[in-house]
């Protein structure tokens, strides 16, 4: 069964701890080693994670001799970004309308109270 990017991506993003391995190499590359040091985990459970990242495409991993640095891959965040972008204007509409009644609202109360 095939499954959409967008939902790959936004199931990548839903475990809390992925979001923080995300936003630390927002920062720079790093090792597993170093991601896996602000967490109470073992480096096979931090290495987990990385997969699921890695099939999300949020991260790639590379070899330089010991080191394997970990480097996030911004691409699908954007297209996730994208998504939600549609729905900020949507509440932002619905708010605008909301706005706009309360305001004539308010012009009718002020009315009211200047009429004898």
């Amino acid at each position: 069964m095939s499954t959409d990017q967008l939902s790959v991506t936004f199931a990548a993003l839903a475990d809390p701890t992925r979001r923080a391995i995300l936003a630390h190499l927002a920062k720079g590359e790093a090792s597993v080693t170093e991601l896996a040091k602000p967490f109470n985990m073992s480096l096979p459970a931090i290495s987990k994670h990385l997969k699921v990242l890695e099939r999300a495409g949020l991260i790639t991993r590379g070899r330089e001799a010991q080191w394997r640095p970990c480097r996030l891959e911004a691409e699908p965040l954007k297209d996730a970004a994208t998504w939600i972008e549609q729905y900020r204007q949507f509440w932002e509409g619905n708010l605008d309308r909301l706005d706009e009644y309360l305001q004539e609202l308010q012009a009718e109360e002020k009315q009211q109270d200047r009429e004898p």
